[in-house]
């Protein structure tokens, strides 16, 4: 499938990862043919759903070509936490077979027409920020990830210098689901592993401060989620500008 809104080419794109097919959204402004950062974007536990595309959209925009990662095989979304977290735990008990998807989606991008191969970063959100994360610990050829609102806690840690990727890590301070002993343990590692990071806590925000259905979905299942749009337009600046230094 393939459409145009405005300047925007945005098409289904099917990879192939150890015998599962992943239904990835591919985003670029199709207006230039010229070689672009590319950026990967990880979907919260939810799957690729229309707010994961619409950040690929504002991606597009931005001038990068973006491809949202189908990190659960054949499409799938959830619409409410017991199938959220059955699909999430179901790759975080195999993370060879994140990483084998995560491989996927980097190649497709370091191959494409629009992409320049040595300029690519990854983004996620909550889940997807977890795999962000672990794609930078295990030396993955990034310019840089960003975490917002992510999971800290490791499978990996990475031995000194093999963290390739500059890491920022956009963070709640009011997010009860990221432990603060979590956040301590974390910049432990990274500095341990002489990571190059910044992360910001913004006042007030918890979990999932970025996604305008974080309050619908924190009432409606009684999770402790709640979106603010303050903080959502300070960090997803602070990802330009932490992309404006990386890719330059």
């Amino acid at each position: 499938m393939s459409e145009t809104e405005s300047n925007l080419h945005t098409e289904t794109v099917r990879l192939n990862a150890d015998g599962t097919e992943l239904e990835c959204y591919l985003a670029y402004d199709d207006h230039s043919d010229a070689r672009r950062p590319g950026v990967l974007v990880v979907h919260e536990w939810w799957g690729v759903n229309d707010y994961i595309r619409r950040r690929a959209h504002m991606l597009a925009e931005l001038g990068f070509t973006a491809l949202a990662v189908d990190m659960y095989g054949g499409g799938q979304v959830a619409d409410n936490p017991d199938d959220a977290g059955r699909l999430m735990n179901g790759v975080l008990a195999d993370m060879s077979q994140a990483e084998s998807r995560m491989g996927a989606a980097l190649a497709y991008l370091q191959d494409h027409t629009c992409v320049d191969s040595g300029r690519i970063a990854a983004i996620g959100y909550c889940f997807g920020g977890a795999m962000v994360l672990h794609a930078a610990r295990t030396g993955k050829p990034l310019a840089g990830v960003v975490s917002f609102h992510g999971a800290l806690g490791s499978s990996h840690k990475p031995d000194p210098g093999s963290v390739l990727a500059k890491i920022l890590v956009c963070h709640g301070a009011e997010d009860v689901l990221v432990p603060q002993d979590q956040v301590a343990a974390f910049k432990d590692e990274m500095q341990a592993a002489g990571a190059d990071l910044r992360f910001i806590a913004y006042p007030g925000a918890l979990h999932g401060f970025t996604n305008p259905q974080a309050d619908a979905n924190g009432e409606k299942y009684g999770l402790p989620l709640a979106y603010s749009e303050d903080t959502d337009r300070r960090s997803w600046q602070e990802m330009q500008d932490f992309f404006k230094e990386i890719f330059a």
